[in-house]
């Protein structure tokens, strides 16, 4: 993909199940190379599957430095949860000295994330809009900058479905299946299911929210996830207003 971007080609990103799913209907369940090439052409000719935005240089290295930031905190939260089962106190020194490095090579990684945010102006504008919204910090923010091009530019339902927190059907008949959410781009999810987190303590349009789902007998996970989306919602109204966060924000 990013080898496509930077010659400047048109690029689409698919989840590859959807292709297999559309080689079985087609008949095509022999996989080769070359078949594979066919059904691809084949499917974009036939669905037709939108563009990913095409990224500046700027944005496919914020990108990159979030996606290394990510690897690092998986690999902090792991070694944290070694250490607490480390058979010695010999062995406990060891990851906590590689525990200290992984916070330091973190820490240099938001003050290089900053730096970048501090280079564009646009980015300046959507960053104090994403964090004017009480649970959104600098590291979702940046997660929505990087990971998420097409904020603002979407409607809710969109969006929504973007990420993977839209609530898909699943009936059949007289048949009313539980909704469930599906796919979507599972870091700017993560981020979002913290932030949300955050609001429910912080925010009290999320927080208000949460509470009448849950009073109307809502799962605390559906309730949390509904949260996320209205959340997203709001962010994206925001962004697409040009407006800040406000005691009694634009209804989303």
């Amino acid at each position: 993909m990013a080898a496509l971007h930077a010659a400047r080609l048109p690029v689409v990103v698919i989840n590859p199940r959807q292709v297999r799913a559309f080689a079985k209907a087609v008949g095509q369940l022999a996989k080769t190379d070359r078949l594979d090439a066919a059904v691809l052409a084949h499917f974009a000719a036939a669905i037709k599957p939108p563009l990913r935005p095409l990224k500046s240089k700027e944005e496919q290295e914020l990108e990159a430095l979030m996606g290394r930031r990510g690897q690092l905190v998986e690999m902090l939260v792991a070694e944290k949860n070694r250490r607490h089962s480390a058979p010695s106190e010999a062995v406990r020194e060891t990851i906590k000295e590689h525990i200290d490095w992984l916070q330091e090579r973190i820490a240099e990684l938001d003050e290089q994330l900053q730096a970048r945010l501090d280079s564009s102006e646009v980015w300046q504008t959507k960053d104090a809009i994403l964090q004017s919204v009480p649970g959104i910090g600098p590291v979702v923010s940046f997660s929505l900058l990087a990971d998420l091009p097409e904020l603002g530019t979407l409607n809710r339902q969109r969006i929504s479905k973007l990420v993977g927190v839209a609530p898909l059907n699943c009936d059949s008949g007289q048949q009313r299946g539980v909704r469930h959410i599906f796919g979507g781009r599972a870091r700017v999810r993560t981020m979002l299911y913290m932030a949300a987190l955050t609001a429910l303590r912080f925010n009290p349009v999320i927080k208000e929210f949460y509470q009448r789902l849950v009073g109307k007998g809502k799962p605390h996970k559906v309730a949390l996830t509904a949260c996320m989306r209205k959340l997203l919602s709001i962010v994206n109204l925001m962004v697409r207003n040009q407006t800040i966060w406000k005691t009694d924000p634009v209804s989303a």
